[in-house]
């Protein structure tokens, strides 16, 4: 073992080697990939863009064959007419440039005049030109042939010179032969060469990814693994399917931008419409900027060619108008609110394929990386790349509320608890987010690393956050207003189908028995941490909200010198709050505890242990002796309803509340 290689194993675990030696690897594999990707762009560009192409000319091929069309000859005539189309569009570009340059010196005089005339409105115009006049004449003097007198000097001894006159030149013509008809060919086609490759290579790469799909993707999961086959295989064809959606959409809209751009701009009379028309289409693909490019062009034009302003104010106002309308109007209709890619994303990647591949690269970035981030939404071992450049959050919904109560900050959690209600009820909040949040930091004191402090700080940020919350009633809307907060949507996104319920009326309070009418017939309490109090703190707000009103009492409640103070005047109900179901003594004696100080009254026992079954739920209400048991938030509050007597219209199938009886 060499010295290097002693001094990186001396104090390393050989996990901590491991982990090491692939980080290494896999920096090593990333350099040599975007190396390939960088001396291989001859070859990787015309791949990229037959792979979009691909996506895009999919449908129609799909079409076709549903038409009872043979898949080769429907591939072969998408192709061709794709191509035709393009090669069209380049002509019609080439003609339109060549009309555009031949003008060009018509609408100098025109730029003079301008010039001229903002010149006048400058305050300091005078300053300008005296620095412009400086400059040219510079510019002169260094254009001058040097006055050597050691020139002169050579020259003289040549014979060229005298002293009494001046060097006289001789002029020199130089002629080359005249070509010949291989050389004529030659210069023509020689330009031609790498463009007509370039279109060959990307028409025989689309043939055959739209003919060899299904082999490809197969190919594909086998690369991905393929021990869920099923999975991966729907996955991807779903995938596949957005993206061809996607870029189909999005070509639509870019050609119909472009295309009324072209006509506002014929219509004001700027030279080279359909021109312009084509290059906004074009750039419309770059994010950001591309609209922006585009703009550019015809508004130099525009001021060039009008001697006045008007053609160039309706040029910038037909930009301005069209732009935001589609941008904020149409491409949230037809695909959504946005690519799927976060704007650091984007931009990173227009910066990174603009690098690799120049300008056609600034123009695939998003495109490219939204493939790539819909195979790590799909493909297990390529995950890493949606974390990086997708647009959902990083972290889970409950991952965020954990983390939000850990750093203090109640107020953003309830803003985005409000997001998440415009579509789905209180309870599936405190169920699906709040409740598996609390789970989490439960699973972190177990470990040890959530000191009291801690605990202290996320119960003290859990009761701020359901107060902040108080008004909201556990309902679904009736029209619910789609969010478009992204937090809030893969909140949304991740409440199972059991979990939407119909909605229950809030418990009037003169409806309820006489020994549910005290000032507070439901009685939370912790069982043993303050997480649990936490827990308590939630259901007490979701009692509040369904009309049955609630308190919570801390664990320290429970205790052999406290339970005897205990306040139990109106408890109807007492619901003990666990977050783990490892402690069933705690819990038999808990209950025995409140069964002396309150023998009328029920004791729930609510266990929210994560993945817990009604068969544990049932074995831990025998064990502790408790009158019921519920494993949520939302089970709990329907136990306390029909304990309370109210009749529900709709009673849910999926819920049972464990079996009643007093041991």
């Amino acid at each position: 073992m060499s010295l290097i290689a002693r001094k990186i194993y001396n104090g390393r675990t050989t996990e901590e080697l491991i982990a090491l030696l692939s980080a290494v690897s896999s920096a090593i594999l990333a350099a040599l990939l975007i190396g390939a990707l960088y001396f291989g762009r001859d070859i990787f560009v015309p791949i990229a863009l037959a792979i979009l192409l691909s996506f895009v000319l999919a449908p129609l091929v799909g079409q076709l064959q549903r038409a009872r069309i043979p898949r080769g000859f429907a591939v072969v005539s998408v192709v061709v007419l794709a191509f035709m189309v393009i090669f069209g569009l380049g002509t019609l570009i080439a003609n339109q440039l060549t009309q555009l340059a031949g003008d060009l010196p018509v609408y100098q005089s025109t730029m003079r005049e301008k010039i001229k005339s903002v010149r006048g409105a400058t305050a300091s115009s005078g300053t300008l030109e005296r620095a412009a006049d400086m400059l040219q004449e510079l510019s002169r003097e260094l254009d001058k042939p040097k006055d050597d007198k050691s020139a002169r000097g050579s020259l003289d001894r040549l014979g060229g010179s005298n002293s009494a006159g001046s060097i006289t030149p001789v002029p020199v013509e130089v002629r080359q032969p005249d070509p010949g008809a291989l050389e004529n060919l030659r210069s023509l086609i020689a330009p031609l060469l790498n463009p007509l490759a370039t279109t060959g290579i990307i028409i025989i790469f689309v043939i055959f990814i739209l003919i060899q799909r299904e082999d490809l993707r197969n190919r594909l999961i086998r690369l991905a693994g393929s021990h869920d086959l099923q999975r991966t295989t729907a996955a991807l064809d779903d995938a596949a399917t957005r993206l061809s959606r996607l870029f189909l959409a999005q070509l639509m809209i870019n050609a119909t931008f472009g295309l009324i751009i072209g006509l506002g701009l014929s219509f004001i009379g700027v030279p080279s419409a359909i021109l312009w028309g084509i290059l906004a289409a074009v750039l419309r693909f770059v994010p950001y900027i591309g609209s922006v490019i585009s703009a550019a062009f015809p508004l130099a034009i525009a001021a060039a060619v009008d001697p006045g302003w008007t053609m160039l104010a309706w040029t910038l106002a037909l930009f301005l108008g069209v732009g935001p309308v589609v941008s904020q109007a149409i491409e949230p209709l037809v695909y959504g609110q946005s690519t799927g890619l976060s704007p650091v994303a984007i931009v990173v990647s227009a910066t990174f394929w603009t690098a690799l591949w120049g300008p056609i690269g600034l123009v695939l970035a998003t495109p490219l990386t939204v493939c790539l981030v819909v195979l790590g939404r799909h493909v297990e071992r390529l995950e890493f790349l949606d974390v990086i450049f997708g647009d959902r959050p990083a972290l889970s919904p409950p991952e965020m509320f954990y983390q939000r109560m850990l750093a203090g900050d109640p107020t953003e959690a309830a803003g985005k608890a409000e997001e998440f209600l415009k579509e789905k009820s209180l309870s599936s909040y405190f169920d699906e987010v709040a409740l598996k949040g609390l789970q989490l930091a439960q699973v972190d004191a177990k470990r040890g690393t959530l000191d009291q402090a801690r605990m202290t700080k996320i119960r003290d940020a859990v009761t701020e956050f359901a107060s902040d919350l108080s008004t909201q009633d556990d309902s679904i809307p009736e029209i619910a207003s789609p969010t478009m907060d992204a937090e809030a949507a893969a909140a949304i996104e991740a409440v199972p189908d059991t979990a939407i319920s119909s909605n229950l009326p809030v418990v009037r309070k003169t409806d309820l028995p006489l020994s549910w009418q005290g000032e507070a017939p439901v009685l939370c309490l912790a069982g043993r941490t303050l997480l649990d109090e936490a827990a308590a703190v939630l259901f007490a707000q979701l009692s509040n909200a369904h009309g049955l009103a609630a308190r919570v009492e801390p664990a320290v409640a429970l205790s052999t010198t406290n339970i005897l103070r205990l306040e139990t005047t109106g408890v109807a109900i007492v619901c003990l709050s666990y977050l783990d179901a490892s402690s069933p003594a705690h819990m038999r004696y808990s209950v025995r505890r409140l069964r002396r100080r309150l023998p009328k009254a029920t004791i729930l026992l609510g266990c929210w242990a994560e993945d817990i079954d009604k068969d544990s739920l049932e074995a831990l209400r025998e064990t502790a002796k408790a009158d019921l048991v519920a494993g949520s938030l939302r089970e709990a509050m329907m136990i306390c309803r029909t304990s309370a007597g109210v009749q529900e219209i709709n009673q849910e199938p999926d819920i049972v509340a464990g079996s009643s009886g007093v041991a």
